[in-house]
């Protein structure tokens, strides 16, 4: 993505392994919640224009037994703590963009820890499109630039990043037009 931005736009990447919207995980720990760290995020780097909030996959994983619509429901409270905040440029809001995560499959390796997550994966870029227009934010559907890797139904391989990677420019520059 910031090879594909003008050069005078930085890019910070704080992605989490595991990471969920709200939720502990009882298993891999209560670092995984996102809402425990986003103001921590959000106050080292300001100002920040725009936030781009992925989240959803790992919110799918079995353990938390949530729906989709629960799921959007953490993103929400997370848009909403963005919006809230003083991070963005002289003190105000950022902007927030919110992307769908790509569906998962319930096959290899993880099937048993994604087991459900499916049907909630498809279900879950309509309600966050519903979030991002509730919250005048920008939204992007990851699920119409690519799949994920049928190897375990849940990462994605190089090429797939690239892909984003530019899906998520073109996505940054048009919020900002």
């Amino acid at each position: 993505m910031a090879s594909a931005l003008p050069v005078d736009w930085e890019v910070i990447a704080e992605g989490h392994p595991g990471r969920t919207a709200v939720w502990d995980d009882p298993i891999e720990g209560m670092h995984k919640n996102g809402a425990r760290t986003l103001h921590a995020i959000l106050e080292s780097h300001r100002p920040i224009d725009l936030v781009i909030l992925m989240l959803g996959t790992n919110d799918l994983k079995a353990r938390f037994g949530l729906t989709a619509y629960d799921i959007a429901l953490g993103v929400q409270r997370l848009v909403a703590e963005i919006l809230r905040c003083d991070s963005g440029p002289n003190a105000t809001a950022p902007k927030v963009l919110l992307a769908a995560p790509v569906a998962v499959q319930e096959v290899g390796a993880l099937q048993h820890v994604f087991a459900g997550a499916a049907p909630k994966s498809r279900a879950l870029p309509d309600l966050l499109r519903d979030v991002a227009d509730r919250h005048q934010s920008g939204f992007v559907d990851l699920n119409t630039v690519v799949h994920v890797d049928p190897v375990d139904g849940i990462h994605l391989d190089i090429g797939a990043h690239a892909a984003i990677g530019g899906a998520m420019a073109v996505a940054v520059a048009d919020h900002f037009n």
